[in-house]
């Protein structure tokens, strides 16, 4: 049976899928006491790598619906943490966003809102969380948008 984080996915048709492997040296997540740290990850669907420059590419709202993408990777990471039960997430601590785009775009915020608005909308109090939203000239494999983040487990 699924728990009441699973449940609420459900219910906004998300199926969180396994953790993605990393791609090079180094671990999808770290554990240390009850804070799991998850690398970054970047925006992908079932299509495969959303990418591009928001703002030049790609408008806001869809870099906001790439940033989304990484905050459900985001969710599966922590699964994979927490043993398969995402009910031992306790609230999501901080996320760092990394958005694609040219130095005259200014709305990184707004895109990085893709990842919060979903949290929050997926995990209620407990998806709240700090924040921040910066530029990258440059993203690994030219994706849109590449989320880290702090979580709490119990």
């Amino acid at each position: 049976m699924a728990g009441t984080f699973e449940a609420r996915l459900n219910e906004l048709g998300i199926t969180l899928a396994d953790a993605p492997a990393p791609a090079a040296n180094y671990v999808p997540f770290v554990t240390v006491g009850d804070i799991v740290y998850v690398s970054g990850q970047i925006s992908q669907n079932a299509d495969g790598l959303i990418t591009g420059k928001v703002g030049a590419d790609m408008t806001t709202e869809d870099g906001a619906a790439a940033a989304k993408t990484c905050a459900i990777a985001l969710l599966a990471q922590v699964k994979a943490a927490c043993g398969g039960d995402l009910d031992r997430l306790v609230r999501v601590i901080k996320l760092t966003g990394f958005v694609n785009s040219n130095g005259d775009y200014t709305d990184q915020p707004k895109v990085i809102n893709g990842a919060s608005d979903f949290l929050v909308e997926a995990l209620g109090d407990a998806g709240r969380h700090a924040r921040s939203a910066v530029s990258a000239g440059a993203l690994p494999l030219n994706v849109a948008v590449e989320i880290e983040g702090i979580f709490q487990i119990k």
